[in-house]
């Protein structure tokens, strides 16, 4: 039976907001640029032989600030490329942060910036109508995932987007994450959407598995402090857990069998760890390297 709550993405600012609140209340940033930094480095150092220009897809880019991270590695890379730069995000005000972003970092002159608003299925309706043949050198696919039809046709399309040398990164949430275990418990009493929510690299990776398909995968452990959801009444913590459930004002509008169930769930072993009073939820990413199709 599909679940009468409403989806967090219905709500743009709400989104945003609680959002923002995750972000500071996570390592996830951190994880991300400690990845980036690494091994990400390590797999752009193989990007572009040879060439004197790179393409880039950013799909799901948000605010830019993992991508200028990103683009600063393959600066150091490749330092006498320039870079052609799609950027592929469906909310106004998130491009708008990144365009801001863009304006206020030195030394961006290398990139051309063109804005795409929009998802990333109108992005491949697009470019399919437009019968664009341009191919990718580097394509990030970072948290997006959750918001798509199919996950894996997605996978499958921008994959085929790469040219020579070219990888596509994908980053979710791990299948070894709280979010697996909150998922797999309660999907069908919170996914009330058309979208796939709730998805981890678990079930990216089985689509790969299924038809042969090779990736690399690196472990990015993080942690998000989740103890303002259990204080009655806590403005935040309401905001973390619209975040956490992906439903709009959780608190209020959850019968409370779903909502005493929810935050039990968060508290169990398997979700989160209670150290010097706080709950610290089991926010682990896992991000997958691929090559181009054969």
């Amino acid at each position: 039976m599909a679940s009468p709550l409403r989806s967090l993405v219905e709500d743009d600012e709400r989104y945003l907001k609680s959002f923002q609140l995750f972000l500071e209340r996570s390592s996830e940033h951190q994880c991300m640029q400690d990845f980036i930094h690494g091994k990400l480095a390590d797999e752009l150092a193989r990007v572009g032989d040879g060439k004197a220009k790179l393409n880039v897809i950013g799909v799901g880019s948000g605010a830019g600030e993992i991508d200028l991270e990103m683009f600063s590695q393959l600066r150091q890379k490749h330092p006498s490329l320039t870079v052609d730069n799609q950027v592929v995000e469906p909310s106004s005000q998130q491009l708008h942060n990144y365009k801001v972003l863009v304006s206020k970092t030195p030394d961006l002159d290398y990139i051309n910036f063109t804005w795409n608003k929009m998802t990333a299925s109108e992005f491949e309706q697009h470019w399919k109508e437009n019968k664009m043949s341009k191919k990718a050198d580097f394509i990030h696919m970072i948290q997006m995932l959750y918001y798509v039809k199919d996950p894996d046709a997605t996978v499958r399309f921008f994959q085929s987007l790469l040219g020579k040398n070219g990888k596509l990164l994908i980053i979710l949430v791990s299948g070894r994450s709280g979010w697996d275990k909150l998922w797999r418990t309660y999907r069908s009493q919170l996914s009330s959407s058309d979208i796939s929510q709730c998805v981890t690299t678990s079930d990216i990776k089985s689509g790969l598995e299924s038809k042969a398909v090779g990736y690399r995968s690196y472990q990015l452990p993080s942690q998000l402090d989740i103890s303002e959801c259990f204080v009655e009444g806590s403005e935040k913590g309401e905001l973390l857990l619209d975040f956490l459930t992906e439903v709009l004002d959780f608190s209020r509008t959850a019968p409370a069998e779903l909502k005493a169930g929810v935050l039990e769930m968060l508290r169990h072993p398997d979700c989160s760890v209670e150290t010097n009073g706080k709950v610290l939820f089991n926010n682990s990413l896992e991000a997958l390297v691929l090559d181009p199709l054969p």
